[in-house]
């Protein structure tokens, strides 16, 4: 009885950190099946983190949201910008680059930003987009809790 307890715990042991490996890092995938091998092809050619075109885009997007719905907070410039990570969840996923960093707002205050620049999600698909959230003026709660939703 002991032996049988014993030899079930270890095998669900296994199972479990090989799907922890599995989830937590890259995981081997066979060349057909990557992004690249697709009828449309995902290179990863996507802009890096503090790349002005991204962080022109975020700006825009953040600055007309605001104004629209939720009032005077505008963005100025951004800080500490750095990648978190670069196709994490494998080769076969749609390519995206994780960044965060700090966004100073016109009241004076910095906030934290997450935000991932993802390819071919763009206009008809042709060009990357950018996906972000603001600690604190995640209104609606998209990423919640805190916008750890938006980091990998």
């Amino acid at each position: 009885m002991r032996r049988a307890l014993l030899r079930t715990a270890l095998v669900s042991l296994v199972c479990l950190t090989g799907l922890a490996a599995e989830a937590g890092g890259r995981r081997g995938v066979h060349p057909a099946d990557r992004a690249e091998a697709r009828f449309h092809p995902m290179y990863g050619n996507i802009p890096a983190c503090d790349d002005p075109a991204v962080l022109g885009e975020m700006t825009s997007w953040f600055n007309s949201r605001e104004s629209r719905f939720w009032g005077p907070l505008r963005a100025l410039s951004y800080d500490r910008v750095a990648e978190t990570g670069f196709r994490p969840w494998g080769d076969d996923f749609i390519p995206r680059r994780f960044c965060s960093g700090r966004i100073l707002l016109n009241n004076g205050v910095y906030h934290r930003v997450d935000y991932s620049v993802r390819e071919n999600l763009g206009l008809f698909g042709l060009t990357w987009n950018v996906n972000w959230c603001v600690s604190g003026l995640d209104r609606l709660r998209s990423y919640a809790p805190d916008c750890q939703m938006a980091r990998p």
